[in-house]
């Protein structure tokens, strides 16, 4: 399961995500993207309260900031030790700006 809440501040939103991100429901972030990036230049993902990211999680949030990239800037904070070990694992690190 996964909760999705999102704080918009004109062009600028926050997502707090809450649960696992997984096959189940990488699909349903996928589709709220959809509709929170469009026109937004900052998007902040909020991964306090997440425990879990699986592949398709990772793919989701690739596509995420490739969208980003050409519109504003994107980043992560309150990321935990476990999706921050995915994250090194998979070079996610790499690709995406985690505070």
């Amino acid at each position: 399961m996964l909760k999705i809440n999102q704080t918009r501040n004109e062009k600028n939103v926050t997502v707090e995500l809450e649960g696992r991100l997984d096959t189940n429901t990488a699909p349903e972030l996928e589709a709220a993207f959809g509709e929170i990036l469009e026109g937004v230049e900052s998007l902040v993902l909020d991964f306090e309260k997440l425990e879990y990211v699986s592949s398709a999680g990772l793919r989701v949030l690739l596509s995420a900031q490739k969208t980003m990239t050409k519109q504003g800037e994107m980043k992560l904070v309150h990321v935990n030790e476990t999706i921050g070990e995915i994250f090194e694992v998979t070079g996610f690190c790499d690709i995406l700006t985690i505070e």
